[in-house]
């Protein structure tokens, strides 16, 4: 891909901003069903439908390789799985469990991405730390998706606080460029060195999303294809904003 090819004008960042802000409501209410009970097939019929409503469309249904196409609109990934979960009515929530729900729209023609971590019902301080810091990590990454910082910088924030605090970051699987179709370039490492990697320009729209582990980063990733998971079945926690790179830091857009 061409370098100019990441820059969004000022009217498709807007729309992006748009659909962005649609998309955040979709995926908060979704994960206010995430309770004890619950099947995380019924998560993806809720969030599925509310696309619908909305004259959007679930973006990550269909996509992949032909004849292993992803069949829903929303990753549903519980403890150990830290991206791609399935969902399935035969996956119901349990007390205690933690569930990554990550959800790609396309609105008027252009894509947004984003992804929450959440505990269902009672979760021990441990857990809590982890989900928090995952949170933090990505806030501290917006600030620094500002014009002239690298992309080395973001990774280099999720990377020292997500250590700082006991925890690892996944290598393996990196944030994005996005807007004109689910994935772009640059690639957005969780980790890195600051002043490395690609320079960052003003109207840059990327996916920035934090992956951490309670143990080990490494993963395996099951036969179904899609589902990843920490290789030593330790906890991760991912949280997810599509935002556009700015004079002073990234501007939020879900």
């Amino acid at each position: 891909m061409k370098k100019n090819n990441y820059v969004k004008t000022r009217e498709e960042i807007e729309i992006i901003a748009q659909g962005g802000k649609l998309l955040r409501n979709i995926l908060h209410n979704s994960a206010k069903l995430a309770v004890p009970g619950t099947s995380t097939a019924e998560l993806n019929q809720f969030a599925e439908k509310e696309i619908a409503k909305i004259g959007g469309r679930p973006s990550f249904k269909g996509y992949g390789e032909k004849g292993n196409e992803f069949p829903a609109g929303l990753c549903t990934s519980i403890n150990d799985v830290i991206v791609h979960g399935i969902p399935s009515r035969d996956a119901a929530l349990t007390e205690g469990d933690i569930i990554s729900l990550d959800i790609g729209m396309e609105y008027k023609g252009l894509y947004t991405d984003t992804a929450i971590t959440v505990p269902v019902g009672k979760v021990s301080g441990k857990i809590l730390k982890l989900v928090n810091t995952t949170k933090q990590c990505l806030y501290e990454a917006v600030k620094m998706a500002k014009a002239g910082n690298k992309t080395g910088d973001i990774g280099h924030a999720i990377q020292s606080l997500a250590e700082d605090a006991g925890f690892s970051v996944v290598r393996d699987l990196v944030g994005h460029g996005v807007g004109y179709s689910v994935h772009e370039d640059p690639p957005v490492p969780c980790y890195g060195k600051s002043e490395q990697g690609i320079k960052l320009e003003e109207g840059m729209v990327l996916a920035i999303e934090p992956m951490l582990c309670e143990g080990n980063w490494k993963i395996l990733i099951d036969d179904d294809g899609w589902t990843i998971r920490t290789a030593d079945g330790s906890l991760s926690a991912h949280f997810e904003h599509t935002i556009a790179v700015g004079k002073n830091g990234g501007r939020v857009l879900t």
